[in-house]
């Protein structure tokens, strides 16, 4: 069984899903892809102990507490390879970006793959179904483009200031994409 439930956040609306156990997504209201990894219609269920979790860390987070997403219990949905991006998303400090093209070099270091396009790196994090919780919104293009968030480009830049991230240094593209 998938449960559901939303809370608020300063940024919007947030939707979260679990099979009961662990959080299998969390979007925001409107996001690209949205519960597009849940597999069944999910049921309300408002007081899963692992959502009041996950509230009590998105609180902490939006506090600026860095808390640390490790220690929920998550499980996203998707390919071995999309794992293995989500993975290194999770390595992201917070306050710190990586480019697409870092995470594919990374990934090839590590001989999980011979030689990795960053665009298949792009569409692993576009497609994460936990956002926040694990950092998609810390990748940026290779040129310091803001591009590649499924939330909208302007939850990713509120996202990275929240977490001190100076934003100047990075431009929005003229044609803006999520992967």
């Amino acid at each position: 069984m998938i449960y559901t439930t939303t809370i608020p956040s300063p940024l919007a609306e947030l939707t979260l899903a679990s099979d009961g156990e662990n959080l299998i997504g969390l979007w925001l209201k409107g996001q690209k892809y949205f519960a597009a990894t849940l597999k069944q219609e999910p049921l309300p269920k408002d007081d899963l102990l692992v959502f009041q979790k996950c509230e009590a860390w998105l609180t902490r987070y939006f506090n600026k507490e860095q808390p640390d997403p490790l220690n929920l219990p998550l499980k996203p949905a998707g390919t071995a390879f999309y794992q293995q991006v989500f993975k290194q998303l999770l390595q992201i400090p917070y306050g710190q970006t990586i480019t697409y093209g870092q995470i594919a070099k990374e990934l090839t270091l590590q001989g999980k793959n011979s030689s990795l396009p960053y665009r298949a790196v792009g569409g692993a994090v576009g497609h994460n179904p936990i956002s926040i919780i694990i950092p998609c919104h810390r990748v940026v293009g290779a040129s310091g483009s803001l591009t590649g968030y499924a939330g909208g480009l302007d939850k990713k830049i509120a996202l990275l200031e929240l977490e001190g991230v100076n934003v100047s240094e990075f431009h929005i593209p003229n044609t803006p994409t999520a992967y």
